[in-house]
Formats: C-alpha cells, structure tokens, sequence
C-alpha cells in the first residue's frame, strides 16, 4: 500500500483527489496539508508526497520539497499543479521532486506516475520534459562580473541613478546593463533578475 500525503491550498482539490486513490486499490491518503509547514510536519508518514506548487502566502511548494528531501527517511515528492512555466518546473527538480504532472493529466496517468515514483523511478508530462530538453541544448549565457554587481545592487533596492551613483557610471550604462542582464536570465523586469540570479547561484550574499 502506498501511503499518500495531498499537499494542496484548496479543500475541494484534496477532496477530488482522495476520491480517486480510494478507489485505485493500492494507495492510502494518510495526511492532507493546506500549507508548506504542514507538508513538512506530516510528510514523515508517507511514501509519496502529492505537491502543488503554489500554496497561498507562507512556504512554497518547492520549498516544502527542498525541506522534505533533507528529511532522515524522505519520501519521494511528486509535484502536481497547473503551473508549468520554466521558473516552477526548475525551482521544483532543483529542489528535489521526483516527478512533475499537470492537473490536467488522465487519471490513469496520474495513477501511474504514482507508483512509479515510489518504486524510485523519476516522472516527468511531455511538456516538462521537452522544456528541460530545450534548456538543457540551449546553453545558459553567464553574466558578466559587472553586471553581477548591478544584480547585487538591484536586489539591495537600490534604483538605478543609485546604482550608477555607486558605480561611478551614468544611468544610461546601468539601463544598458539592465537589459542585456534581462536577456541573459530570460526575464523582464528587476524582481525576475533577481529571483532567476539567485536560483542559479550567481549571487552569493
């Protein structure tokens, strides 16, 4: 018997999902949590932990599977959500999920994955995985040690007169930077740089 943990904000989704493991035989809903820190709590009496990624304010979802993971005995965590944007799928394999499924998967799908994954196998839907492919051919452009620094800046709040003040370069040199950073991370604003630069290491305070 499996043993399940449904780890998602919304009753009626735990609900739904409970409904279809009763029937498979095989699996056992031992816990629900609404939250991260619950996730964390209860997720030691489980085999598989079923993950959605966005949990309201508090702890993420992919949080919750980095902590999970350094657990003694973790169980193995299968992220199912209706996020599939490169920024989730990779904050969630980085943090150490097992597999990844859209909400929209069929249920016999979903049922596999499931005990896939707890035989220590990895799963990943067909759009996650052609999105790793693609990444993975498609080298990351590094930044720069200059426009680390401006990276630094942005994410101690400073604006960019502020940063150009500190720098001792004109503002028009740190817009330039700005964009060339947004194009290197594949983002569009400064609170994505940030969040990207940080997730890939690139910031190291």
């Amino acid at each position: 018997m499996i043993r399940l943990l449904l780890v998602d904000d919304h009753p009626v989704v735990r609900k739904g999902l409970r409904a279809v493991f009763d029937q498979a035989g095989d699996m056992a809903v031992t816990g629900e949590a609404a939250t991260g820190e619950e996730a964390v709590r209860l997720a030691p009496g489980a085999d598989v932990v079923l993950m959605d990624l966005r949990l309201g304010a508090g702890m993420s979802g992919a949080e919750s599977t980095r902590l999970i993971g350094g657990l003694p005995r973790p169980p193995r965590v299968l992220v199912l959500t209706t996020y599939d944007t490169d920024g989730d799928i990779f904050a969630a394999i980085e943090a150490g999920a097992a597999g990844y499924l859209l909400k929209d998967a069929p249920t016999d799908d979903l049922l596999d994955a499931i005990r896939a994954v707890a035989r220590g196998e990895t799963i990943l839907a067909p759009p996650v995985a052609a999105r790793l492919v693609t990444r993975m051919r498609s080298p990351r452009a590094s930044l720069s040690p200059r426009e680390v620094e401006i990276v630094l800046l942005v994410a101690d709040g400073l604006s960019n007169r502020q940063i150009a003040r500190e720098l001792f370069i004109s503002e028009a040199t740190v817009k330039s930077h700005l964009v060339h950073i947004y194009a290197k991370l594949e983002v569009d604003n400064r609170t994505g740089a940030v969040k990207v630069a940080r997730r890939r290491g690139l910031l190291q305070r």
